[in-house]
């Protein structure tokens, strides 16, 4: 099918989010849409889903003219989409979450025939390799998995246009490769794909033509040839630098102790598995694997947000284990967590008031019992400015931004105090080149103020490009430790659970 975007104003009040865009994707087409965090991309593909209505402009499909009050009408016309931030009712499970609003009965009486949407789930989780069990709860599911499950019920409706907003950005590495793998198929059997991503890599190598838009204007229609920093600049507006920069650590005292940690989570399987490390001041300590090791909850461990059934946490030589979450915050601990419409911002609150979420009761935010409105409004423009956050003003619900700017202000908030420990999770999730350069330079900049760093990520570029040290977790366990300047080749054996290096320094492990 042929997808035609004509003249595509869409407004919020005084913010333009969508300045006459055109956009053409041809029948068995990959389009790229490349752009900066706010620049309008996923209020583009809203638009064409039906979410959002058009102000101008118009939608075009195989040349007739198409208007969608709805998803529903969307979907009807053969639209499908795979959304940034998840559409799933948590406590539904995938087979549940993939039939609702296309049931199916069975018997004659009504009965949901929840075999058949499980039967769905599995064979299209066996066809494309995605492995999402049908029958687990959605909550209970990893966030990678949750994707993944979005993709599957995406692909169970044989959409003839294909949106894929931001589908890698909790993947692996080689889940992404199996993903790159199905949109082939898919263009390949004639359908057209619609692929938001910031990771240059993946647009070079899966696109075949791409467009950037810049502040909700079409500002280029680069050759997927073009080099990732050509791409970038044209995305930013500037020359970014798509590599670290760093100085060689000078680590200090110790900060964080953690011995013999281990965690059972509540049915009754082992997620982290007798688990010991040690974090110095001035140093990037990152805990690479594939997602779904036990590195989360490690993270929500060291936090508070879960109880180790065993083990040690020290900060400064105090044991925290009895030290509740805003006690932990108190010592100095920020927190970037890898979900942050989960963990890390309250989306009916406003960007000014999540940016002191773990600082409302203390001056200068707090006179007594009261906020002092005045001062929360100062900080968030500071912050706003500082970070880039694209947003129509600081009063704005953090659930109406796009999903690289509500991390923006997950970081802005975290890394705007004093702090001792910083634990980031995923911290560029969703980010554009341009802001992923600038929190790199942030991450760094507080190492070098003599901040120990916990790093969790499962992009491996950025584990190299920023650790001092790289210990791997694979089922539950560090099963190796290397230094920064480790091959990708190394943690890549490491993180598929072999630990035959012979100069991998093995913690309280065994040959998975």
């Amino acid at each position: 099918m042929k997808l035609e975007l004509r003249g595509i104003t869409k407004r919020f009040g005084s913010l333009v989010a969508n300045d006459g865009i055109d956009l053409t994707v041809e029948p068995g087409e990959i389009h790229a849409l490349l752009g900066e965090n706010g620049a309008g991309k996923s209020t583009l593909m809203n638009v064409l889903y039906g979410l959002y209505e058009p102000d101008d402009g118009q939608i075009l499909l195989d040349d007739v003219p198409a208007r969608f009050g709805s998803p529903r009408d969307a979907i009807a016309a053969g639209i499908g989409m795979v959304h940034q931030h998840f559409m799933l009712i948590p406590v539904f499970t995938v087979a549940e979450n993939v039939m609702l609003g296309h049931e199916e009965t069975r018997g004659g009486v009504g009965w949901l025939d929840r075999r058949a949407a499980r039967r769905k789930v599995r064979e299209i989780s066996r066809r494309y390799g995605l492995a999402v069990p049908p029958d687990a709860l959605v909550a209970d599911l990893p966030v990678g998995v949750q994707q993944r499950a979005e993709i599957v019920k995406a692909l169970t409706r044989e959409a003839r246009v294909l949106v894929l907003d931001e589908p890698t950005a909790v993947l692996t590495p080689t889940e992404i490769e199996d993903l790159m793998a199905v949109m082939r198929r898919l263009r390949d059997a004639g359908t057209s794909i619609v692929f938001i991503s910031h990771k240059l890599k993946e647009v070079k190598a899966v696109a075949d033509r791409v467009t950037v838009i810049r502040r909700g204007k079409v500002v280029g229609e680069p050759s997927p040839s073009a080099s990732e920093e050509e791409l970038a600049s044209l995305m930013v507006g500037r020359k970014v630098s798509l590599t670290v920069d760093k100085s060689p650590a000078m680590p200090k005292d110790i900060v964080l102790d953690v011995e013999g940690l281990r965690f059972i989570d509540d049915t009754g399987v082992v997620q982290v598995d007798d688990v010991s490390f040690q974090v110095r001041a001035g140093e990037i300590f990152a805990i690479a694997g594939v997602q779904g090791n036990g590195q989360t909850e490690v993270t929500e461990c060291l936090l508070g947000l879960e109880t180790p059934t065993e083990g040690r946490i020290k900060v400064r030589g105090r044991d925290v284990a009895d030290v509740s979450v805003n006690e932990r915050l108190a010592l100095g601990i920020g927190y970037v967590p890898e979900d942050r419409m989960h963990d890390g911002l309250i989306g009916s609150f406003t960007v000014a008031e999540n940016l002191v979420l773990d600082l409302y009761g203390r001056e200068p935010f707090a006179k007594g019992i009261s906020l002092d409105l005045r001062v929360v409004a100062e900080n968030a423009d500071a912050r706003i400015e500082e970070f880039d956050v694209r947003t129509p003003g600081a009063e704005v619900l953090a659930s109406t931004l796009s999903g690289g700017n509500q991390q923006k202000v997950v970081l802005a908030r975290e890394l705007s105090r004093p702090l001792t420990l910083l634990v980031v999770a995923q911290p560029t999730r969703g980010l554009d080149v341009g802001s992923t350069e600038f929190v790199h330079r942030r991450i760094v900049s507080e190492r070098d103020k003599g901040t120990a760093v916990v790093l969790v990520s499962t992009e491996l570029d950025e584990v190299l490009g920023l650790a001092d040290r790289i210990a791997v977790m694979y089922r539950g366990r560090i099963i190796g430790e290397l230094p920064g300047g480790a091959s990708p080749a190394e943690v890549g054996l490491l993180m598929a659970g072999s630990t035959g290096r012979s100069t991998a320094a093995v913690s309280g492990a065994t040959d998975e």
